[in-house]
């Protein structure tokens, strides 16, 4: 089952998120991560390193200002506040190569990520609200190096930018190995025995005392030969090679069309104008709304 989750930011870009309860564990998905072609800028792990004087400038910045750049509901950013906060590390991966999105997910799965969703619910059977807030994260302009909202006043000939944003469905697949079939063929020897009738033919000499008188049958004073051949029977083995079953593999593919659904966010902006007194609502793509 896959834990690690796929984000959009405002620039477009994917990032993955995977969340861990043993810093090694992260440290091993970062350093597979890396050995498989994505840029150690692309990466990054968000922890509570508060009382470490060994972290990275990176990760002492405070976790809450780290998740606050990344485009993200707001139960999902105080779900993982909780859980950095209890001691869990938060690996993300973005802006890295698109061929090496479905090889990212891989190793992160691999290295031990937990399901955040199932954690979230233990801590909530334990009086924790998902809704509730450990910092302030109003949805009004926001602060990206402090971490804290911020709200200001136009004076003189500044100006001030909400950025307007809006989330694209892709919808993209990966080949998923639904086991294998394999059929191997091996010779085995049974011992076999049957029964044949042989046939032996012999040739005696014998040698016999006679006294009886000569007839003419007997052919006296004639050159005579008389030969004979014995013969043995031998038992010929020999072997017919018959075909007699056939086991076949065929690999067969279909199309099949599949349904994704998912929800996409947008902003909208709300300007109130008290100079002809009344609100207009603005879409992402500029038009008002009536």
């Amino acid at each position: 089952m896959s834990y690690a989750e796929q984000n959009t930011v405002p620039s477009h870009s994917n990032t993955i998120t995977a969340f861990y309860d043993d810093r090694a564990e992260a440290d091993r998905a970062i350093e597979r991560l890396a050995e498989a072609g994505i840029p150690r800028s692309a990466i990054q792990i968000i922890a509570d390193n508060s009382g470490d004087t060994t972290a990275t400038a990176h990760e002492s910045k405070g976790f809450w200002a780290a998740l606050g750049e990344f485009f993200m509901a707001d139960d999902d950013r105080n779900t993982y506040g909780e859980g950095i906060r209890r001691g869990g590390y938060l690996v993300t991966v973005s802006g890295y190569p698109l061929d090496l999105h479905d090889r990212a997910l891989d190793i992160l799965d691999d290295e031990g990520s937990i399901d955040i969703d199932e954690r979230s619910k233990a801590w909530e059977s334990e009086g924790w609200s998902r809704s509730g807030s450990n910092e302030s994260f109003a949805s009004s302009s926001y602060d990206r190096t402090s971490g804290t909202a911020r709200s200001s006043t136009l004076e003189g000939d500044n100006e001030e930018v909400i950025p307007v944003v809006e989330e694209e469905l892709r919808v993209g697949k990966r080949d998923v190995n639904n086991g294998r079939v394999r059929v191997r063929s091996y010779v085995t020897e049974t011992p076999v025995s049957e029964s044949v009738s042989l046939r032996d033919e012999d040739v005696e000499v014998t040698r016999r005392t006679v006294d009886r008188p000569l007839t003419g049958a007997d052919n006296a004073f004639v050159d005579r030969t008389i030969e004979a051949e014995e013969h043995r029977e031998e038992a010929i083995v020999s072997k017919d090679v018959r075909v007699v079953e056939e086991i076949a593999l065929k690999k067969t593919a279909e199309q099949r069309q599949e349904t994704v659904s998912d929800s996409v966010r947008k902003t909208e902006v709300e300007v109130e104008d008290d100079r002809t007194g009344g609100v207009r609502n603005i879409g992402s793509s500029g038009i008002p709304r009536d």
